[in-house]
């Protein structure tokens, strides 16, 4: 088919679409009269009836659905990449919605947006703080943060942090009056902090490995919290042992603030990922906050 005929099966589009001769001619801006004249021209060219039009509707044929599925996604996605390139004219704009959990928000994304931001003040940035697994494509936001395993396989996911290890800690003063655990089942006799997770509702269980052991622990203890800062506060206060990530409490730990125990039995998970629908064309601004964000050996180490 001629390159000048595309129009055509743009007008048969809006009308399969529309099932109204009517709306259809006016969303393109012309007379019914020149729309019914386009849809028989392709019709005789094609050699097939895609409509049944009646005095009070329009129906596809068999053919004419068959060319609704087939070829309208197809044009659907030449529109989106033309619409993407005009950004390229403009400055990126807009907001990026983006959730994580607060020890990620302070720790990683707040420092790296700091470098970006101020060279683009049309865009905007809203951090929600959660420690549900988010369906961030039901609730709206454009990515959220997860450990690498935790990341739906239809994701992009982009890894924005170095493998994570966890550890156990406690301070000195809670110490010096309980005894040092040496096992993840001698946790039973400490008061340990726990996190609530309001996917399932319930406590976060410890999770250990030492060579081919592993064990998932639910402690108990008098607190309980929905955030990891409220966790690292209270082991600061010497209120228990906490169970938190080691680029959280590394700096506690160096300055004698806290103390690690169970460190041969701490394990490492995959590392941070940022993680966003599969789409055709993403915006130049989540482009652009994805790559401010993406973790690159050597240069945004956690101390460096």
């Amino acid at each position: 088919m001629a390159r000048e005929n595309y129009q055509d099966i743009l007008a048969f589009l809006a009308v399969a679409r529309e099932r109204s001769f009517t709306r259809a001619a006016a969303h393109l801006g012309m007379s019914q009269s020149a729309l019914s004249h386009t849809i028989r021209s392709l019709e005789t060219r094609l050699d097939l009836r895609l409509l049944t039009r009646t005095t009070r509707s329009v129906s596809l044929t068999e053919a004419g659905e068959r060319l609704l599925m087939s070829v309208g996604p197809r044009f659907e996605e030449i529109a989106s990449e033309l619409a993407a390139l005009t950004e390229l004219r403009d400055k990126p704009a807009g907001t990026i919605r983006i959730t994580a959990i607060d020890f990620v928000a302070d720790t990683l994304l707040i420092p790296r947006l700091a470098k970006l931001l101020p060279d683009y003040p049309d865009i905007k940035v809203e951090i929600v703080v959660d420690y549900g697994l988010t369906d961030i494509a039901a609730d709206r936001f454009d990515a959220g943060v997860r450990l690498g395993d935790q990341v739906a396989k239809d994701m992009i996911a982009v890894r924005i942090g170095p493998d994570t290890r966890m550890r156990v800690v406690a301070a000195p003063a809670y110490l010096a009056e309980h005894p040092r655990p040496l096992s993840p089942r001698d946790l039973t006799g400490h008061n340990c902090i726990n996190l609530r997770l309001p996917t399932h509702g319930g406590l976060y269980a410890w999770e250990f490995k030492k060579a081919d052991q592993e064990l998932n622990v639910r402690v108990e203890g008098q607190l309980v919290f929905n955030g990891s800062n409220q966790m690292l506060n209270a082991a600061r206060s010497g209120l228990g042992l906490a169970y938190l990530p080691e680029e959280m409490v590394r700096c506690d730990v160096a300055a004698g603030r806290l103390v690690a125990v169970l460190e041969d039995w701490c394990p490492t998970f995959p590392g941070l990922h940022l993680y966003y629908p599969s789409r055709r064309q993403s915006s130049r601004a989540l482009a652009l906050v994805v790559e401010a964000l993406r973790y690159r050996p050597g240069i945004n180490e956690p101390n460096a």
